[in-house]
């Protein structure tokens, strides 16, 4: 038999996209059209619906970037169309290939009833079936005209991304609005046609199969007649029933498929629009589970929830009934899908807190996974966090986008650093938007890298990114592949389902230890730093807050302020979303996210100073508020008293030029250039900076990566540098303490004061930047006389190491990472450490002098500025602050304590008498992360605490008030059934593995 495929599939592709798929809809009437532009942001709903519209045809431009355009549709159903179903057609002026990233519309009924959303890939809304014809067809359409960001040329700068410079040109075509004649057997005969087309094209080219549906196919379109498509298709489906009724092979791979709408909680576009994006996406989802029994849709992140619940209650009491019937299923606990390497410890834990809460609270469900399907990558705290919330699963899709290494395992236990194991599942699709095409079931069956032990992998599907959800198309698709010879096997499935299935399949799967880091979107950890300094100072200023309330609270009867902090938690984990911490939004969130941290700041600041001053009492003693987890300058962990401070730092002009300053503890000398060319540790007698290098080196790269400006740097950006040892100006400080420089470089200006603190082993560099950059990256250099071949970064109730060498693609592809408050790097006995105020990217590299001693030299760099393009062209312009200290001979114990003094400033308050902790520890391995009173507003007292220095800790915790026993719980604050801690009256003993969470309840008496 001659081969005739390429035939019989060209011939298959001209005829559906010509003839058959138009056919769908045979007959249409024009619809007649209204519209009214609001002035501003977004109106509520009802005054939309009660605005007087004016005519607009077809083919007119409307909508403004950003702007809402209320639209009033209008007609009758042909008496001629009685018996039949008939849609509405309401094009905005789509473009299909972009569902999410521009135009949208919610459909009302005249009585503020919402319908359904509209997208380009469901741009249609059911008036009838059948109708009985001479029915009158009213519709209003709440239309945003979000403007495309991110278009076929991406990455190109654009001022659409923010209302304030968008401008006000129209951004759309209003296109069809009409109603239509719907032939389902039309539609039905497309998505036999495409199901059979796409499965046939993953076929092997020789199989007998993929003869048998060309033959199908090929019958199919012989019985079309091409001049009567909808007289002939039923005939033409009749010839594909065959070969769509045959079952799959029992080996087959096995398809969960979850209705699904990843829907960024900002990214190009601002949180308000967020707000709307959910209420179309839920609104569609909500009325595909009224027409489909087999769908099951699941939703993340609590937020979005709420914001439904709060903005579209007639959405929400929609939502209410369809997770009653289990088709609506919570998904992940969390309060949004946040980044997970820079959120500290408590954010990181409240993350599942609030999530999980709400969904308790609301529905009474409790699930067990964390589903972060695009996040960049995955702290080697989190799981421990995961167990620590009563989760036990985790699905990303993410980490298919690592641009060096392939990840070995889809279904895997994840180890975190406390030794914490949680079951993992990487969607084999590569997609958090399966669309059900035959290639993407295909790649999922062939790219399964736990073929022979397991069979189950999941397929998150629906429309995602900007929302949009499942279409009904995906639905029918779906149903064709349930059991079809040739495709994996497809059931729609909640996720618990889906993991109950695949943990009972594999029992015992592979394991990996550590972080899950992204090999890709490195430049996350630095874009817009202003962001990132603002969720830093918000988790430090929050653990102050609950701190000194919930001792005053205990010791002074001061109301503890459960909804204000409520409410401020839950705005600080809505901007840990994983495009808003991370940088990669449009201009309008960051503006937007700035003006809210310092909100947040200033209502925080209120609570602190109130609940101090109610503890300090009135009087004019100075007294010093500790809120760090170690005693500092003779007061203690989370108590206030009188401050003691001893040393002296001397300064002097160092021969050649330059300055010294010395505390009798380090001696620093800062050359003529600004730069530290010697840290001496006088007790070690040994010295930190590596001979022939200085240390405080700003150095300058290029930055354009290949693509994703505000996400990636890539690799090449090292092979160009600029060391800025210019100096404008070098003043020693009045105090003698400290040195002041000033360079200059590029449109760009910074100032350094860098003081060494009296008895303190640390030098402190605080440094402004007045940043007008572009396209560049900004590091700051410290050389160091160490052989490491590993150093510890910060994350989340603890650390983790990483290798300083690049011996394989794996290590080499983690040139760029993330840090909390500290990096660690040491000899045996002897280490340095570098903590930081507010950043969080870094690299650490080593090397071997060529001359003198040849010993190693492993520098540590810090990131603090880029300057990319896109999404915002002005990205970090202006005046930045940061603050990092030098620490000589530090152990991880002292890396730890540092890390914490840079975050957690003293606050110096008069007063009449001091206040003692309610808690204390006697081993500074045991560090308190939160003291609160609990959540359910009981008036407990909740305590967490972890071991940080990575061994096993014996401590005391000594109660500062009389309670009624202690309790073990999760981080809800629910008890947990393991033995009660041993207690002695007001000491409680514990026991901690290395990096162990614990979280203690206490009622006071």
């Amino acid at each position: 038999m001659h081969d005739d495929r390429s035939l019989v599939e060209a011939r298959l592709r001209r005829v559906l996209d010509e003839r058959i798929r138009p056919a769908v809809y045979p007959e249409s009437v024009p619809l007649d059209v209204a519209v009214w532009h609001a002035p501003g942001e977004p109106v509520p709903v009802a005054e939309g619906l009660a605005a007087e519209p004016e005519p607009i045809e077809a083919g007119t431009r409307w909508g403004a970037p950003w702007g809402t355009s209320w639209f009033r549709v209008t007609g009758t159903v042909p008496g001629e169309w009685a018996g039949r179903t008939v849609e509405a057609l309401l094009d905005l002026g789509f473009d299909e290939n972009m569902p999410g990233f521009q135009c949208e519309g919610l459909v009302y009924r005249p009585d503020g009833t919402p319908v359904k959303g509209l997208n380009p890939r469901n741009q249609w809304v059911r008036v009838g079936t059948p109708v009985a014809g001479g029915e009158e067809v009213r519709l209003h359409i709440e239309a945003a005209s979000n403007p495309v960001i991110l278009d076929y040329h991406p990455f190109r700068p654009t001022w659409l991304g923010d209302k304030d410079t968008a401008g006000h040109e129209p951004q759309y075509t209003l296109t069809r609005m009409d109603l239509a004649v719907f032939d389902e057997t039309v539609w039905q005969l497309v998505i036999d046609l495409e199901v059979l087309g796409e499965l046939m094209a993953e076929l092997p080219a020789d199989a007998q199969r993929r003869y048998e549906i060309l033959r199908a196919v090929e019958r199919a379109l012989d019985a079309i007649d091409l001049q009567d498509v909808n007289g002939t298709a039923e005939q033409a489906r009749s010839r594909l029933t065959e070969v769509l009724a045959v079952a799959a092979a029992p080996s087959a791979h096995r398809i969960s498929a979850v209705g699904h709408a990843h829907i960024d909680s900002a990214w190009l576009w601002p949180l308000r629009e967020t707000v709307r994006k959910v209420a179309r996406t839920t609104a569609n989802m909500t009325a595909l589970i009224e027409d489909e029994p087999d769908f099951v849709f699941a939703m993340s992140q609590a937020q979005q929830w709420a914001w439904v619940k709060e903005h579209r209650p007639e959405v929400w009491a929609r939502v209410k009934k369809a997770v009653a019937e289990g088709r609506f299923v919570p998904a992940g606990g969390m309060w949004v899908e946040s980044d997970t390497n820079m959120p500290g410890s408590e954010a990181m834990a409240r993350q599942f807190v609030h999530g999980k809460r709400f969904f308790l609270d609301e529905f009474g469900i409790e699930n067990e996974e964390a589903w972060l399907p695009d996040t960049f990558g995955f702290a080697a705290g989190l799981p421990q966090i995961i167990r620590a919330a009563g989760s036990t699963r985790l699905l990303t899709q993410k980490i298919s986008w690592s641009q060096t290494n392939r990840f070995p395992h889809h279904t895997f236990q994840w180890e975190g650093i406390d030794g914490t194991r949680i079951f993992t599942h990487f969607p084999p699709v590569d997609t958090y938007n399966c669309s059900m095409k035959g290639s993407e079931l295909a790649h999922a069956a062939r790219n399964f890298k736990d073929k022979g032990r397991a069979r189950h992998s999941l397929a998150p599907t629906g429309w995602g990114d900007g929302g949009g959800g499942t279409t009904r198309e995906m639905v029918a698709k779906a149903a064709r592949v349930r059991d079809l010879e040739g495709s994996p096997t497809v059931v729609w499935e909640t996720p618990e389902k889906f993991f109950d299935k695949a943990v009972a399949e594999y029992p015992d799967p592979p394991v990996w230890v550590g972080e899950l880091y992204l090999e890709l979107h490195r430049a996350t950890l630095t874009s817009q730093a202003k962001t990132k300094q603002g969720n830093r100072r918000s988790e430090h200023l929050l653990r102050e807050a609950e701190l000194w309330a919930a001792t005053a609270a205990v010791r002074a009867g001061f109301p503890y302020p459960y909804e204000d902090l409520d409410r401020i938690w839950k705005t600080v984990l809505l901007h840990q979303f994983h495009d808003i911490l991370p940088g990669s939004s449009i201009a309008w969130v960051h503006r937007e996210a700035r003006a809210t941290y310092q909100r947040i700041a200033a209502e925080l600041n209120g609570i602190i100073d109130a609940a101090q001053r109610a503890l300090a009492g009135e009087g004019d003693r100075p007294l010093l508020f500790n809120s760090a987890p170690h005693s500092r300058n003779g007061v203690a962990a989370g108590g206030a008293g009188a401050e003691q401070v001893s040393g002296v730092v001397t300064g002097s002009e160092r021969p050649g030029g330059g300055h010294v300053l010395s505390n009798g503890l380090l001696r620093i000398e800062i050359d003529g250039r600004g730069l530290v060319v010697s840290a001496y540790d006088l007790d070690a007698d040994r010295e930190t900076i590596a001979p022939g290098t200085a240390a405080n080196l700003l150095q300058l790269h290029p930055d354009f990566p290949n693509m994703w400006d505000a996400w990636d740097v890539d690799a090449f950006y090292r092979n160009a540098v600029t060391d800025l040892t210019d100096i404008d100006e070098l003043t020693p400080g009045a105090d003698g303490r400290s040195v002041r420089i000033v360079r200059s470089f590029g449109s760009s200006r910074v100032t350094q004061v860098l003081s060494l603190p009296p008895g303190e082993c640390r030098l402190l560099i605080d440094t402004e930047v007045d940043w007008h950059e572009t396209e560049k990256f900004l590091k700051l250099a410290f050389p160091l006389d160490v052989h490491a071949e590993r150093y510890a970064s910060e994350t989340q109730f603890g650390h983790f190491h990483r290798p300083t060498h690049t011996n394989t693609s794996w290590e080499a592809a983690k040139f760029e990472a993330c840090n909390h408050r500290f990096v660690h790097l040491e000899e045996p006995g002897w280490g340095v450490a570098v903590v930081n105020d507010s950043t969080y990217g870094h690299d650490v590299t080593r090397g071997v002098r060529t001359d003198g001693d040849r010993g190693a030299t492993t520098t540590v760099r810090v990131s603090l500025l880029r300057a990319p393009r896109f999404p915002d062209p002005e990205t970090d312009q202006g005046i930045h602050r940061f603050r990092h200290a030098l620490v000589p001979g530090a152990g991880i114990a002292d890396a730890v304590r540092e890390g914490w003094r840079i975050n957690l400033s003293e606050r110096r308050v008069t007063g009449a008498r001091e206040v003692a902790p309610l808690v204390t520890v006697d081993n500074e391995a045991v560090v308190v992360t939160a003291v609160k009173l609990a959540d359910d507003g009981s008036g407990d007292v909740v305590i967490r605490f972890h071991e940080a220095h990575g061994g096993r800790a014996r401590a005391t915790l000594t109660v500062g008030f009389e309670f009624a026993g202690a309790t073990l719980t999760d981080l809800l604050e629910r008890p947990l059934s393991e033995q009660a801690p041993d207690q002695d009256g007001g000491r409680i003993a514990v026991q901690l593995r290395p990096f162990e969470l614990v979280t203690l309840r206490m009622a006071p008496r």
